[in-house]
């Protein structure tokens, strides 16, 4: 299997005009380029890729093939599983298993999201020594800078499919780490990234910013300085549901064509037990309930299943992780009918919610597993 090389650049010293906004599907896909890129290292390690190519059901076979983004998430964690290297052998020392754990929890325990870039940085200069994370502010117009240096030269030629996807890789995780942790988007100014323009450039509109410049000497994202003070609002059981599918999930958080699913999931969250209605939403996102039922729709999603999955995706783990008394459960999630949360467990289930609950409990018999007394922590802080 062969990885496309990147495209010739203009001449760096003229800027670059904005890239075009990708045209949107009903389904979100990542270009070809970002996979072919993430399998370069097992390639250049003399490893098939086929077998967990097949496994993910990605097929490459064509050049013009899109790739689910559910699919290239399972690729992404196929490959850090059969390698036992979350960095994708990309590097020159092996990024082991549980380092993105460890770096979420280094980060978690900050006051700021600044504090957290610093923590990040300290962490990846152990793990990833061949770049280098940096994080300043600048000296009056109000904007900060995140810098990925090389330490070592990771490619002979600039833009080799292995050194562009490694600065791609790893500026996707911090930035979307970052979004996690203070619970919104964090919009990117400008990036500029130190390769030539590669050829699925288009999409960096969604994944970074539409102001995204190439052949610069080093990688410099910029974004407002204010968004460094930002709180850390994540918490330990927050991050049990995050690393749930990571890291890559993570490929699906905060990418630009997901914005309106994220931002009406956070607003239905954070205003439980308040049951919003698709108006309210709407009038909070200063939009018409018209254009945010589009909107959505061109995301593959509706209000009605982005709810649902909230409901149920909080109400499945509060079951399975507490002792909290399932008509409170109901009532925090907004059923003012305790009927209404038993018959909408019995639908994802199968089952009454305290058949449920029972059953996970003699599934974890003779274990260590225990449900607490008290109740799960706020529902604001799960995702």
């Amino acid at each position: 299997m062969s990885i496309p090389s990147a495209a010739g650049a203009l001449d760096p010293a003229l800027p670059r005009p904005a890239l075009p906004r990708p045209t949107r599907s009903r389904r979100a896909t990542v270009a070809r380029g970002f996979v072919t890129g993430m399998l370069s290292g097992m390639i250049r390690q003399g490893r098939d890729p086929a077998p967990l190519l097949a496994a993910a059901g990605v097929d490459l076979a064509d050049p013009a093939t899109r790739v689910p983004i559910d699919r290239y998430a399972a690729l992404y964690n196929l490959i850090g599983r059969e390698m036992d290297d979350e960095g994708f052998g990309l590097f020159a020392q092996p990024m082991r298993s549980g380092s993105f754990e460890f770096l979420c929890r280094g980060m978690l325990g900050a006051a700021t999201l600044g504090e957290a870039l610093d923590r990040a940085a300290r962490f990846l200069r152990i793990v990833l020594p061949d770049l280098a994370v940096s994080v300043r502010r600048g000296d009056g117009d109000e904007r900060a800078e995140l810098r990925i240096t090389e330490t070592r030269r990771l490619a002979d030629r600039r833009g080799d499919p292995a050194r562009v996807f490694a600065f791609e890789w790893l500026l996707r995780l911090i930035h979307a780490v970052s979004c996690w942790l203070v619970s919104r988007e964090l919009a990117l100014d400008s990036v500029h990234f130190p390769y030539p323009r590669p050829p699925h450039a288009d999409d960096y509109a969604l994944v970074y910013t539409e102001h995204s410049f190439f052949d610069a000497g080093t990688l410099v994202a910029r974004l407002r300085d204010n968004l460094l003070d930002l709180p850390v609002r994540r918490d330990d059981a927050a991050l049990a549901t995050f690393l749930d599918g990571a890291p890559g999930k993570i490929t699906m958080l905060y990418r630009r064509d997901r914005d309106m699913v994220y931002r009406v999931r956070d607003l239905l969250r954070d205003a439980l037990p308040e049951n919003l209605s698709l108006e309210a939403v709407a009038d909070r996102l200063h939009l018409s309930p018209r254009t945010l039922h589009r909107r959505l729709e061109e995301e593959g999603s509706s209000f009605r299943t982005i709810k649902d999955a909230l409901r149920r995706d909080i109400a499945l783990a509060r079951l399975t992780k507490t002792a909290q008394p399932i008509a409170q459960i109901g009532a925090e999630l907004g059923y003012a009918d305790p009927s209404a949360f038993y018959r909408a467990v019995v639908a994802w289930t199968g089952m009454s919610p305290e058949r449920f609950r029972k059953q996970l409990l003699n599934q974890f018999a003779g274990t260590e597993f225990r449900a607490p007394a008290t109740p799960h922590p706020a529902t604001r802080s799960v995702r």
